[in-house]
């Protein structure tokens, strides 16, 4: 699968920002990804927005946003997509099969959240909106303590892998942003940058946690299966993964649901230095959601963004020595909505 390519990105740094709102952060990336791509507003034809919100702003309705920093992009068709904490990534996706279906040459990703003006019990309430309130709402310590349940369930399994977990870390809520300008891939072999899918599978299952199995993330591991099928390669071929560890013992169980290892081994995975940098299979070599923090709706479009940054020799201090294929996965609620992308540099 190869209908489109990323062609352009840019970045806002991700932490507790004086950018008042949404739209200012939109601001500073919009225009930035575009210039990235070597490429006019007015070659723009679409524009998908990545923004869970939920309660972090009383201004919603996103889509048109953009239009305050670049005017030019005024009468262009857009759209907000929240799928949880894969926004970024539903944007992404809906971008790349808005192109496919042939229906323009360039399409704008936006993903964005503003969180740090929400005291921190608030935010732990509005991201409990992301789990199955009528069973799951009344656990102490909001979204965090759904996680803290898996966690329990899966140790009561597999044995305490705290040793593991303390090897992960934790990670953090921040403000960001980032955008992404795509292209079809006959236009994007003309361009500097270049970085294409070559698959791109979205997996959604029950909303309930009592509906599933809380020690295995199987719609994860079916978006992993289906996507390395679509791609036609083994999990071996890719260089690095960029993985959604928005808890700790989440990336423990991504590392079973990619197929890294067995279930129940995730720790392994940690403890033997295989996701390290010069492992078998470095993952989150950005830090990830822990270290960068995670604005839910800017997450997926930032993550996508890093990849193509390795894929194209550009991630700096981040960069491998050999990132020829990568994977993204970004999850939404505790493994409900699942995306993954592979990516790799389009060749001539």
């Amino acid at each position: 699968m190869t209908e489109a390519a990323i062609v352009g990105w840019a970045h806002t740094p991700f932490g507790k920002l004086d950018d008042p709102d949404a739209e200012s952060l939109i601001g500073r990336v919009a225009r930035a990804a575009i210039e990235h791509a070597g490429i006019q507003p007015a070659e723009i034809g679409a524009i998908f927005v990545g923004h869970y919100n939920n309660g972090f702003s009383r201004q919603d309705f996103p889509a048109s946003l953009v239009f305050q920093s670049v005017p030019e992009l005024r009468f262009t068709r857009a759209t907000r997509y929240e799928n949880a904490c894969a926004s970024g990534s539903a944007a992404v996706h809906g971008a790349r099969e808005w192109l496919a279906a042939g229906r323009g040459r360039f399409a704008l990703v936006l993903g964005v959240e503003k969180m740090t003006s929400t005291p921190g019990a608030q935010v732990g309430d509005i991201l409990l909106s992301a789990s199955y309130r009528k069973e799951e709402g009344d656990i102490p310590a909001g979204f965090a303590g759904v996680f803290g349940r898996i966690a329990e369930s899966y140790f009561q399994r597999y044995g305490d892998q705290s040793d593991a977990l303390a090897a992960i870390a934790a990670k953090n809520h921040r403000d960001g942003a980032a955008a992404l300008v795509l292209a079809d891939v006959e236009t994007a072999r003309t361009m500097a940058n270049a970085v294409a899918f070559r698959a791109a599978v979205q997996v959604n299952d029950f909303l309930p946690l009592s509906r599933r199995d809380p020690t295995a993330l199987e719609g994860a591991s079916l978006a992993w299966s289906r996507a390395l099928a679509e791609a036609g390669i083994a999990l071996a071929d890719l260089s690095f993964v960029e993985t959604h560890d928005c808890f700790t013992i989440a990336e423990l169980i991504e590392y079973e649901a990619m197929g890294l290892v067995p279930a129940g081994q995730g720790a392994r995975a940690v403890l033997e230095g295989w996701t390290d940098k010069d492992g078998k299979l470095p993952v989150n070599r950005s830090g990830g959601l822990k270290a960068k923090g995670h604005p839910i709706g800017a997450t997926g479009v930032s993550m996508h963004a890093i990849a193509a940054m390795q894929l194209s020799g550009q991630a700096g201090t981040m960069q491998l020595p050999r990132a020829d294929r990568g994977g993204v996965f970004n999850m939404g609620g505790a493994g409900v909505a699942n995306y993954v992308s592979i990516l790799e540099p389009l060749r001539a």
